[in-house]
């Protein structure tokens, strides 16, 4: 069996059912732990025998092994979440691991190839926030994000980084994750946060897989714009100065001399014109020295929920993104999935996918 993910997959179900390199060596008939190893690195195939004694001995079914639609045993999720349970956040990462996986095994197959080599920004945990943010501002115009960052962000990500963005129905409390995969990075984002805070995930994001082999994120962490442990402080500090450059907030004025009761309609005001939210921004004036620490603390965060409206104003983005539904389209049109397979890898009806391919643009193969 060539299929090199069926090593990992091994891997994934012993590490699951506590056994040893040893223990499955033995099972398999194997003089020494060293082949195991070979196999789960890749290094050694696993014949078809040696597939159907796993299949038997460690009780799983074969399609665990050999359906290229999963993804166990080779993702790397670090997900931003507020008080969800590992049961929960594992079940959801699963079937993000499906989309994801299709992705990776069709891609390929329609001429949509992954980046040969990967951007990485040169920053480790001794590096200081001013270092942070001063790559965020290179960033914004090394890729000319503009007056706006958070408008073309995604679209920078995906089109000159080839990371794959999607925006996806989470449970209440998962903000979004990075995934590294050895062919693949991929960012989630719930698209049904507020506006100001999916920009700032999606920032906060692309510093993890910038910076992934230099400081690996944690599996899971604490949704925050401000706080956290060395590595997410540094992701918070970059993800600000995207958003948030400098010359583009100073061009709102002295922030310092806008008297106090008149603050939080200005930073409602800004935040709105530069898609974040009005807490965030404050707490970036206070980083640039902009405002002072008293001053961004008299301001209630009441004032400043929502941008200071009682809900948010725009309708979430649509689901997915439109280069992922670009592959899924190819694939059907060429015949290499059918649309009813297709629809159940998004957890979607044919109908719906259909619906979802017009409305990101992307002409519709399916025949309904």
């Amino acid at each position: 069996m060539a299929a090199n993910f069926i090593g990992p997959r091994i891997k994934a179900l012993r590490e699951e059912r506590n056994l040893s390199q040893d223990d499955l060596a033995r099972l398999f008939g194997f003089k020494d732990r060293q082949t195991v190893s070979a196999i789960e690195t890749g290094e050694r195939r696993v014949t078809a025998e040696e597939l159907m004694i796993a299949v038997e001995k460690l009780g799983a079914s074969l399609d665990y092994f050999t359906d290229p639609f999963l993804l166990i045993g080779e993702g790397r999720f670090s997900w931003r979440q507020t008080n969800v349970g590992p049961q929960r956040l594992n079940a959801y990462e699963r079937s993000a691991g499906r989309w994801i996986a299709a992705f990776r095994a069709i891609a390929p197959q329609v001429g949509r190839v992954a980046p040969l080599l990967r951007r990485a920004l040169g920053l480790h945990k001794g590096s200081r926030f001013e270092d942070a943010m001063e790559a965020g501002e290179r960033f914004v115009a090394e890729f000319e994000l503009g007056d706006v960052p958070a408008a073309r962000l995604a679209e920078v990500m995906e089109r000159e980084l080839g990371i794959l963005v999607l925006h996806v129905n989470a449970f209440d409390g998962i903000s979004g994750a990075a995934c590294r995969l050895p062919e693949l990075d991929v960012v989630l984002i719930n698209r049904h946060e507020v506006g100001g805070r999916r920009h700032f995930d999606l920032a906060h994001e692309l510093f993890h897989i910038l910076t992934w082999d230099a400081m690996p994120p944690e599996h899971s962490e604490e949704a925050r714009e401000t706080g956290g442990n060395r590595v997410e402080q540094l992701a918070n500090n970059f993800a600000s100065a995207v958003l948030m450059p400098a010359a583009v907030l100073d061009r709102f004025g002295d922030w310092a001399a806008i008297p106090e009761r008149e603050l939080p309609a200005r930073l409602n005001a800004a935040a709105d014109a530069l898609l974040v939210t009005a807490s965030a921004l404050k707490w970036r004036l206070v980083a640039l020295d902009r405002l002072k620490p008293a001053a961004a603390r008299a301001v209630p965060d009441a004032t400043l929920r929502n941008n200071g409206r009682d809900v948010a104003p725009v309708p979430p983005p649509p689901l997915f993104s439109k280069p992922f539904l670009e592959v899924i389209a190819l694939a059907v049109d060429q015949g290499r999935v059918s649309a009813r397979r297709a629809a159940g890898l998004v957890d979607l009806t044919v109908d719906e996918l259909d619906d979802l391919l017009t409305t990101h643009g992307v002409p519709s193969p399916l025949e309904l």
